[in-house]
């Protein structure tokens, strides 16, 4: 497919214009720290001195993978239908959150192993019933790559809003994820896996010793699509074709975990000024994140250990993103609140 424009953002004058704006508030320069980088980050996103999260959409994209079939996670493949149930009955935590912070929640069925019937909340953009084992030959065709690139721009184009939420649910996802983090930043594989849904020490051992096989019968896969195909799950791969195309549509990307970070650097592969709209949620306690947002040279805004995925930690870390806007936006100057500045004299 066409691949949608991304274009660089860089505005001296516009960042220029932002940090003035925060620094004459009433307050020492600096003093609210993260939450400033916040609100210029999501400001220079936005194009926008005094920007406002507008009608944020939370997008779970679900598929499952053949290659989970070799032990690779602690759980079985029906938990990813059966947390998609649960997302959609408002059960998961990801659901309460959405729920607590007005954050609408869509799931995206990309392929998973067992076709869910039509219900509110659930689109549905199936490649197949999971990806083929990545052990034997690639995860996915070019065809069903193609498609789910463009499925994913599909999906962003129907939302409303400024801002996209990343989540996903995959039982085998994180081998994908450590997969495309090897071979696209060529890290060893062992630094790149973790326990994933809850392996212990020997299960993740065997993992390591998967991965680093299934590297070995797909050599050539190289490039950002090549390796996508040959290591990625339906639900990675659609999500990269959303983050472009979120990205050409100037929305803000608040990027949660592993998972969703291997999709994001995909997608900066391909179109590198991506990572100029993209907010990182959280340092995940998935063993490999850490080293991932390093590389994308990324500054997560929580670390709190958490290694669930779905999308938790970016609707986490959003009332942050909302507060560092208002207080941009909102705050008082030192000039309108007739408030004295520092005496630097």
């Amino acid at each position: 497919m066409q691949l949608p424009d991304v274009p660089d953002l860089t505005d001296p004058a516009l960042e220029r214009r932002l940090a003035a704006r925060m620094d004459a508030k009433t307050k020492p320069v600096g003093s609210l720290g993260g939450l400033e980088r916040i609100a210029l980050r999501v400001g220079a996103a936005l194009g926008k001195e005094a920007p406002e999260p507008v009608d944020p959409q939370m997008v779970i994209f679900a598929g499952d993978h053949g290659l989970a079939a070799r032990g690779v996670s602690a759980y079985p493949t029906d938990v990813t239908w059966q947390m998609m149930d649960n997302f959609l009955s408002g059960g998961a935590a990801v659901s309460v959150l959405a729920r607590q912070h007005g954050v609408g929640l869509t799931i995206v069925d990309c392929g998973i192993a067992r076709d869910a019937a039509p219900r509110p909340g659930l689109v549905h953009a199936r490649l197949g019933s999971g990806t083929a084992d990545a052990l034997a030959g690639p995860s996915m065709t070019t065809a069903q790559l193609d498609a789910a690139l463009a499925g994913g721009a599909d999906v962003v184009r129907s939302l409303t809003g400024n801002a996209l939420l990343l989540g996903e649910m995959g039982i085998g996802n994180t081998s994908s994820a450590s997969l495309l983090m090897s071979r696209l930043t060529g890290a060893d594989i062992a630094d790149c896996t973790g326990a994933g849904t809850g392996l212990d020490d020997d299960g993740i051992r065997r993992k390591i010793d998967i991965l680093r096989q299934v590297l070995a019968v797909h050599p050539d896969a190289t490039a950002p699509l090549d390796a996508l195909a040959a290591f990625g799950g339906f639900e990675i791969a659609t999500m990269t074709g959303a983050v472009l195309q979120a990205a050409a549509e100037r929305r803000v990307i608040v990027v949660d975990g592993f998972v969703t970070t291997a999709a994001v650097l995909v997608a900066a592969r391909l179109r590198p000024h991506v990572l100029q709209r993209c907010v990182f949620a959280h340092r995940s306690g998935e063993f490999g994140h850490a080293g991932l947002l390093a590389h994308l040279a990324a500054e997560p805004i929580l670390d709190l250990g958490m290694r669930l995925g779905e999308g938790s930690g970016a609707m986490t870390a959003w009332p942050l993103v909302v507060s560092a806007c208002a207080i941009l936006r909102d705050m008082a100057s030192f000039e309108s609140a007739g408030v004295s500045q520092r005496d630097d004299g």
